[in-house]
């Protein structure tokens, strides 16, 4: 059998469930060596990265583990300080912390052949390195929208819920930041750029707004209907929806679109980390990038792949309106739990707002 999925459950003091993926070597060899992963990236969407690895590197099986991000960062943590050897390569979304990883030891220095050529942001001390390039869009029912455009700015969001929200009460949908850890990066990185920001979370609770911790369960209801309008929604998982489904539009906030990035490192204690770095190196890769962007619909960062669904060509599209989330230890601030508290009751306090 080509691969086989099976759930293992962690042992460790936080036990975490991971739905495990074995890809068996090309070659068939029994004995050979295994690259693990821990990642935050459904494995069915990582499959053809998997598979482009492996037809370079025929000799090694990869037993991939799909993980929550919290789960890597705590398996990793733990796994290290306890001597047992973690994970080959770490790969999630939740880009503070990763980055807490590298600031604090987890995370080994790997230079690679592309690590000079990366971009600044996306490369802290060649250490944790952002492999994709994912904004921050709204998302819209497109046949609710056949008679008038959907919201462009922020400006435009709050006057439609202000003008429309009585009739579109309750099909309003954002994340829910005190479960969402990416939904609360976009939360914190609205804050830096756009003073008024509590007016649009005010304006959103005003019209009934409906709060989720995962892309899918927006974007299914987008799909189908239920709801017209997302707010904040990562762009990678929204344009494979709009890939599979018509009646989902994006909008690229035209005001600012902020842009996160799923970063990957080589933790400290990997068992293999000479395989971890091989695999580092095929995701920055042209071929592994140009895998990512047309088959997994994740856009492309590294600087010498152009075309469609890469950083190169929207920023050729929209310049300055982007504003990517650099890789660096100030990710770590909303770590802080005072900070984050702060931020999650004014949240609470603006959508129970009149």
């Amino acid at each position: 059998m080509r691969l086989a999925i099976f759930t293992v459950l962690a042992c460790l003091s936080s036990p975490a469930w991971a739905e495990v993926t074995v890809f068996p070597a090309l070659n068939g060899a029994a004995d050979a060596r295994t690259l693990v992963v821990y990642s935050s990236l459904d494995a069915p969407l990582a499959k053809p990265m998997i598979e482009g690895f492996q037809k370079a590197n025929p000799g090694v099986a990869v037993r991939y583990e799909d993980l929550q991000t919290v789960d890597i960062y705590d398996r990793v943590v733990a796994e290290t300080d306890a001597g047992k050897g973690t994970a080959d390569i770490a790969f999630s979304s939740a880009m503070d912390l990763q980055v807490k990883l590298a600031n604090d030891g987890y995370a080994q220095e790997s230079r690679l052949p592309l690590s000079d050529r990366w971009p600044r942001w996306a490369n802290w001390r060649d250490t944790a390195y952002a492999l994709t390039f994912e904004p921050a869009v709204f998302v819209y029912h497109k046949p609710s929208f056949k008679d008038a455009p959907p919201p462009a700015t922020r400006g435009q969001f709050v006057e439609f819920l202000k003008t429309q929200g009585d009739r579109f009460y309750g099909r309003i949908a954002t994340y829910d930041i005190e479960r969402s850890g990416v939904g609360f990066m976009f939360m914190a990185r609205d804050q830096e750029q756009y003073p008024d920001i509590w007016s649009v979370i005010r304006a959103m609770g005003a019209a009934g707004v409906k709060l989720y911790s995962t892309s899918g369960a927006i974007l299914e209801r987008i799909a189908d209907g239920r709801f017209v309008l997302g707010y904040n929604i990562l762009g990678s998982y929204a344009a494979d929806w709009a890939a599979r489904n018509p009646d989902v539009g994006i909008v690229l906030p035209k005001d600012y679109t902020v842009v996160m990035s799923r970063i990957g490192l080589v933790p400290a204690a990997a068992k293999s980390s000479d395989l971890g770095r091989r695999y580092l190196e095929y995701f920055m890769s042209a071929e592994g990038q140009t895998v990512m962007a047309r088959q997994l619909h994740i856009a492309a960062v590294n600087p010498e792949v152009s075309g469609e669904n890469t950083a190169n060509r929207m920023q050729e599209v929209l310049g300055g309106q982007l504003r990517p989330v650099p890789v660096s230890p100030g990710l770590m601030v909303y770590l802080d739990q005072v900070k984050r508290s702060r931020v999650i009751e004014r949240w609470n306090e603006a959508l129970r707002s009149p």
